[in-house]
């Protein structure tokens, strides 16, 4: 039963409001949540990344602009709809893009310009770190940019008192606690998911390895304290609440819960975090989240290895390209039809495209294209050729062109699945699907299952996201009863309405999706052609 205005007002006024802040690489969303866990407020920020000096950055002061200015809109919102003044918080949780380095002197000085998850500077760190500790450490993650940074031999390494994340920085200055959730420290260096802390042999491994630059720290020393789902991080200071409230009503001592990543945080949004559950997100890119039973085998470049907000396992794929070149079709026959006179509905115009693929053959007739805008790693493609090829003998329909455009925006997907389904024997009973590929309802549901051969659902009403996971796990932290853990708390007291359409993979078009990878793999080599030749 959704809340009367006079009880959100009076939730506003007793501090019974939860609130999340996320930094997106595009945006920064703040969401007021009430007593029910529903957004009641909200306000957001545009922001975009600078390329200086070869390195992806935002400067730390957008990084307050724009935090201020979503908190201002959220604050705004709320005087707006409910005729009071925001003055305090039951929770505050803020997340952010994860990965990159953020590293401070013993004064609290930044000591380079923030560099991001979108740099590819650290390759050399990262293969000699993955080697070292037999656990794959893709660029982005912090230690990578640490040691890249020794090797670089950068001055500034020898004066580190900190590092940290965007969402770790945030909290710090808010709260001065030097602290992150499990789940973003899970990308900033591997994480023992026994003792729920950062690998303790391969922090020893490290510091051998760095042992012959005498460098004033340990990583230990520098490095932010795990925090788990739940637990307290600290509270706002009379500093930190004048720094995100510019008007100053925003009153210190409101409890903070861990800052995590937007990985973790889109986990919550979705339900996702429980073993055996996973979520896919797919638009202009794709990754899959699986929360594992146990650890892998053995180190797999294809798969990064995360944690949820509790300290689970997760596996992700992730993969640059997905339906951009889709789009780029679809805006073909949107062209056509204008040149023929027609007005065109865009929803319309993809909806009937899309549900055309489900008439096609099962393995796509023999056609075969590529959706490589840009390079992808799985398949270890540097660039990338948007590619359509086909024999004289394929089968030319509308149908199978619809249909594989959608089957290949899952193709290097599948190639890093495989990996975990058919190489470690993990078992999922259920994947969540949001992002543009299942706007159209059904039928993105209907390929997915037939790429994965598992179930696969779409929440009917769509979350506000990053921001509001955010929030969800400050609540959680206000909120929880003794012992109740987050999955439960999840399922019980945020999706226990939920409406989820769930689709079961087709035989028929699990057959045809595999029939259709063996020609996808077979072909790479025509893609690697394109990449040499067409320039």
């Amino acid at each position: 039963m959704s809340l009367s205005m006079n009880d959100i007002k009076n939730s506003i006024l007793s501090g019974k409001t939860m609130l999340g802040i996320e930094l997106g690489s595009t945006r920064i969303k703040a969401v007021l949540i009430g007593e029910d866990n529903t957004p009641i407020a909200s306000g957001s920020h545009d922001w975009e990344n600078s390329y200086i000096n070869n390195i992806w950055t935002y400067s730390l002061e957008d990084v307050w602009t724009g935090l201020q200015d979503s908190y201002k809109k959220m604050a705004s919102d709320v005087k707006q709809k409910y005729g009071v003044t925001l003055q305090t918080i039951g929770a505050i949780g803020f997340s952010a893009m994860m990965h990159g380095y953020l590293v401070f002197n013993k004064k609290g000085e930044l000591l380079v310009p923030f560099r991001t998850w979108r740099n590819t500077i650290t390759e050399k760190a990262s293969e000699e770190l993955s080697k070292l500790f037999n656990y794959h450490i893709p660029q982005r993650w912090s230690i990578a940019h640490l040691y890249q940074a020794i090797l670089n031999g950068e001055e500034h390494v020898a004066d580190i008192s900190f590092q940290t994340t965007l969402a770790g920085y945030v909290h710090w200055k808010l709260t001065g606690q030097k602290v992150i959730g499990i789940g973003e420290a899970s990308g900033m260096f591997p994480i023992d998911i026994e003792t729920k802390d950062y690998n303790k042999n391969m922090i020893k491994q490290f510091n051998d390895l760095i042992a012959h630059k005498n460098f004033s720290w340990k990583l230990e020393d520098i490095m932010p304290k795990v925090l788990l789902a739940g637990e307290n991080a600290g509270v706002l200071t009379e500093e930190g609440a004048k720094l995100l409230d510019v008007t100053g009503q925003l009153k210190p001592g409101i409890p903070l819960c861990p800052p995590e990543g937007d990985a973790g945080t889109g986990m919550v949004a979705t339900n996702s975090i429980a073993k055996r559950t996973g979520n896919v997100s797919a638009g202009t890119s794709v990754f899959a989240m699986i929360v594992l039973e146990k650890e892998l085998s053995k180190a797999y470049e294809e798969i990064d290895l995360v944690t949820t907000p509790t300290g689970n396992l997760v596996a992700m794929v992730h993969c640059n390209n997905c339906t951009s070149d889709i789009n780029a079709w679809v805006s073909i026959f949107r062209e056509f039809a204008e040149a023929m006179g027609m007005e065109v509905d865009m929803n319309k115009l993809f909806s009937i495209l899309y549900n055309k693929a489900l008439e096609g053959d099962s393995d796509c007739g023999g056609l075969l294209s590529y959706n490589y805008f840009s390079g992808e790693h799985i398949t270890h493609f540097e660039e990338g050729r948007p590619l359509f090829v086909r024999t004289p003998e394929s089968k030319f329909n509308l149908a199978n062109f619809m249909r594989v455009h959608l089957f290949t925006a899952l193709g290097a997907l599948k190639t890093g699945l495989d990996i975990l389904f058919k190489e470690e024997g993990v078992n999922v009973d259920e994947i969540l699907g949001h992002g543009g590929l299942f706007k159209t309802k059904g039928v993105g549901q209907k390929i997915m299952a037939a790429a994965i051969n598992s179930n696969v659902s779409v929440m009917e009403t769509a979350g506000e996201g990053g921001a509001w996971g955010m929030a969800l796990l400050a609540s959680y932290m206000l909120n929880k009863a003794e012992n109740e853990t987050l999955e439960d708390y999840l399922t019980n007291k945020i999706f226990a309405d939920e409406v989820c359409a769930k689709v079961e993979p087709d035989a028929k078009d699990v057959a045809g999706f595999n029939e259709f990878m063996k020609r996808y793999t077979k072909g790479l080599s025509i893609e690697r052609a394109a990449v040499y030749n067409l320039k």
